[in-house]
């Protein structure tokens, strides 16, 4: 026999058995509609979660069986893909794979999976630019037993871009002139300024080089406008954690922004990473870090004064903030930040090798050649920037195995026409790559492109190869790529199945920046043969900030 429960926590079913002999059953319902909402401090019509942006957390432990009901109330398709979960292929949320055929409107459906892992994850639509609409929010997943690290709080810190305009508008917008939202373009009088720094000759030449390659060196974001907000909420809404002097926190970072990368910092408090895209690793105490689109990071703070801190989420192109507050008690803010120098991108950013065969009359300086502008973070002396190199595994990796063959994946694209490839291939236009399954591949993904790109593969993790012990390799499911660059990653291809392989930019994979993985039982003839990387394919994993 076995007593059945059931109750509601935050709008949320929840059904569980008593009985060690059955599986926890853990129920949600969420609602997809198109409503009003305020979260920018004026109404705008957006897409909600059970009425609200962000949607629900949704919270289960390391073996539940997860059942999650969605129904659509919209007038067109939508999805949802549980981004860095491991499930059978027909629940991963991608229409047109796996058989899954998106949800109609009025329409419902249910996704049921075991959730076999723990840690900080999340949720968002795969259909069009529903991502940016609203359609969002965190997947919180607790351990069997108890953490691995204590804490007496924890809280999700949520990310997002939100936009007044419609991301069809936006993409339209791009398409039109990818140049469309670069509101802060070079102008004469910053010109004369880099004179008195740099001289005449090295200016001219620089401005000139730029002007060859039609490029802007102020690139940063494709989109800007935006108002950036923590769970949902403003810096004048103040979205507030409270905490008891000498308490541990646990703050669960989610990037769920469409466009936006960020450098995350609390001012006056050190922040211990405890956690990278939900998987555990060795303890790392930093400063601050580089947040790319779909990553998370779990970090614990220590606050000892009885004082408001404020958290800051400043964009790269330095557009604005997210910001949110650890306090004491409601209704208290921490100091508000000075706006960091926006970076510049340098030649180096633009695959300075590359450029060089193809315009050899290209006259750089020595910086513009040698220095990256993405990585210039704007962190003072003294403090610690996350890098993945420092990242380790917490505990021993199952498969230390060294790759069969390596894969490149070159990502490019046409500025002009606002076309994102990956190997020169848009979506519609490229095939899968195929794998076979339990085989072990490198990805080494060659950035051809003046953009860092989060690339997220879909059903597995990977191992970045980031100059520690095979043993040691953290997991990630989200890897950024440096612009100009090259990073390798391993992977054990041991989930079935078809994988949307993608940058995680929303409207660089709208662009055609995505293929599929293809996971099968397939016979050794039809798996290329190992081809070395060429001498391009060097990895940067030293590389400050990735």
């Amino acid at each position: 026999m076995y007593v059945r429960n059931f109750f509601r926590i935050s709008g949320a079913l929840l059904l569980f058995y008593a009985s060690p002999a059955y599986a926890k059953t853990v129920e949600y319902h969420l609602d997809i509609n198109r409503n009003m909402v305020t979260n920018a401090g004026y109404p705008t019509e957006k897409i909600t979660v059970n009425g609200f942006i962000p949607g629900p957390i949704l919270q289960f432990t390391d073996g539940d069986e997860a059942i999650i009901t969605v129904t659509n109330h919209m007038k067109e398709d939508t999805s949802i893909h549980w981004h860095g979960l491991l499930l059978p292929g027909g629940m991963d949320g991608v229409p047109g794979l796996n058989g899954f055929p998106g949800i109609k409107p009025g329409e419902t459906f249910t996704y049921r999976f075991k959730i076999r892992q723990s840690g900080t994850y999340w949720y968002h639509a795969h259909s069009m630019g529903q991502e940016q609409d609203g359609l969002y929010g965190a997947f919180v997943i607790s351990p069997k037993n108890k953490e691995p690290v204590h804490a007496d709080r924890d809280y999700v810190v949520l990310l997002s871009d939100f936009s007044a305009e419609s991301s069809s508008m936006i993409h339209k917008n791009l398409k039109m002139n990818s140049a469309y939202y670069n509101h802060a373009q070079r102008t004469l009088g910053d010109f004369f300024s880099d004179v008195t720094k740099s001289g005449f000759k090295a200016v001219w030449n620089d401005a000139t080089d730029w002007g060859h390659m039609r490029m802007s060196q102020t690139d940063l974001a494709d989109v800007s406008g935006y108002t950036f907000l923590i769970n949902g909420k403003s810096p004048e809404d103040n979205w507030t954690g409270l905490f008891t002097s000498g308490e541990r926190v646990r703050l669960r970072f989610i990037n769920a922004s469409a466009m936006s990368f960020y450098d995350v910092r609390i001012p006056g408090l050190k922040m211990t990473v405890v956690q990278a895209d939900g998987q555990n690793v060795e303890p790392l105490p930093i400063d601050e870090f580089r947040f790319g689109v779909a990553e998370t990071y779990d970090v614990i703070v220590e606050p000892k004064e009885d004082k408001a801190y404020s958290i800051v989420a400043e964009p790269i192109d330095r557009t604005g903030f997210a910001v949110g507050t650890l306090a004491p008690r409601e209704g208290m803010r921490g100091e508000m930040p000075k706006q960091r120098p926006r970076a510049l991108l340098s030649m180096f950013d633009m695959n300075m090798e590359n450029m060089m065969k193809d315009m050899p009359d290209m006259d750089m300086t020595t910086e513009s050649a040698t220095v990256s502008g993405w990585a210039k973070t704007g962190t003072p002396e003294g403090h610690k920037a996350l890098n993945y190199k420092d990242l380790r595994y917490l505990g021993t990796q199952k498969d230390t195995r060294k790759p069969e063959r390596t894969i490149e994946v070159r990502l490019d694209g046409n500025m002009e026409r606002y076309i994102w490839t990956l190997n020169g291939k848009k979506y519609e236009e490229s095939g899968p790559v195929m794998l076979r399954y339990g085989e072990r591949v490198r990805l080494t993904f060659i950035n051809d492109s003046m953009m860092a790109h989060p690339m997220h593969l879909h059903g597995m993790f990977v191992q970045l190869e980031n100059g520690q012990p095979a043993g040691k390799l953290p997991n990630k499911h989200t890897v950024i790529v440096p612009p100009g660059q090259s990073y390798s990653v391993l992977l054990t291809a041991d989930e079935p199945g078809e994988w949307a392989f993608h940058c995680h930019l929303l409207f660089h994979m709208m662009s055609g920046m995505m293929t599929t993985a293809v996971v099968a039982k397939l016979d050794a003839s039809e798996i290329p043969a190992y081809t070395p990387p060429t001498s391009t394919t060097k990895n940067k994993g030293g590389h400050h900030a990735h």
